[in-house]
């Protein structure tokens, strides 16, 4: 009989021993998973880069994007996008020898003033400039500060050269002219053109000086060759305003002109 008893009781320990032996092989294995998990530290980097390449992509966006152009035509034609930087972020040719000239000039995120100097003072244009060539310079753009100095800029520019003019363009009329095909002051010129030869194409325009394109003006019209590129409003009513300013119809020297366009050396 105490035999039985003791193996009875040896029983219960050994079912004991194992209970613990078992909850401790548990305890080992599962501990893992009744901690707070630790989020690796390449995860944490994951917020900071997006915010980086955020940050990156937004000003990118700011850099290249345009605020105010720049129409600069005589024949070769060009088109300087501007930023509000005051770097120059695009440049575009608009007929064959534009982009020719642009190929020989390094412009791309210069001052726009620096930019223009070079096309100016570039062997092409003042080659045209001193065959009593034309030169045109437009700003284009929405009414502002930015638009002002540029305009400002320009018109200290063109008042070297009794054969160089500035004026102000809104941005619909510049979306109108790149719709044709043309840079603004050759579609500014060309409506001109049409007032006094209603067959004239925008393509015979893109190809023709500017000085072409006045001399047949003054053929056609009867105008002096002093008078020819400032002639008189547009027949559709498109105004023209100097950084919202609108001039006079007739100012230009005093006299006559078409409203925007200022002759270099003629500002009051």
């Amino acid at each position: 009989m105490r035999d039985k008893i003791a193996q009875a009781f040896d029983q219960v320990q050994a079912e004991e021993a194992l209970k613990t032996s078992t909850r401790e092989y548990i305890r080992r294995k599962t501990r893992g998973y009744t901690r707070t998990r630790q989020i690796p530290g390449y995860l944490r980097l994951v917020p900071v880069a997006a915010c980086l390449v955020l940050a990156v992509l937004a000003g990118n966006w700011l850099y290249f994007t345009p605020t105010v152009e720049i129409s600069i035509d005589i024949n070769p034609s060009i088109e300087l996008g501007v930023n509000r930087f005051d770097r120059v972020v695009t440049a575009t040719g608009y007929n064959a020898d534009g982009q020719a000239l642009l190929d020989t000039l390094e412009v791309q995120n210069l001052d726009y003033n620096d930019a223009v100097e070079q096309i100016i003072n570039s062997d092409t244009v003042a080659a045209l400039l001193s065959g009593d060539g034309i030169v045109t310079i437009g700003v284009i753009g929405p009414d502002g500060e930015q638009t002002t100095r540029v305009l400002s800029d320009m018109e200290a520019c063109t008042s070297r050269s009794e054969n160089m003019h500035c004026y102000h363009a809104d941005g619909d009329t510049a979306e109108e002219a790149h719709e044709m095909g043309l840079s603004c002051g050759k579609y500014r010129a060309y409506q001109q053109l049409l007032q006094v030869d209603p067959t004239v194409t925008p393509e015979q325009v893109a190809n023709m000086t500017m000085r072409e394109i006045w001399d047949r003006i003054q053929a056609l019209s009867g105008t002096t060759a002093e008078t020819a590129p400032v002639q008189s409003e547009y027949d559709d009513g498109t105004e023209s305003h100097t950084a919202g300013k609108s001039e006079e119809q007739g100012h230009h020297g005093g006299e006559h002109g078409e409203q925007g366009y200022r002759h270099g050396g003629d500002e009051d």
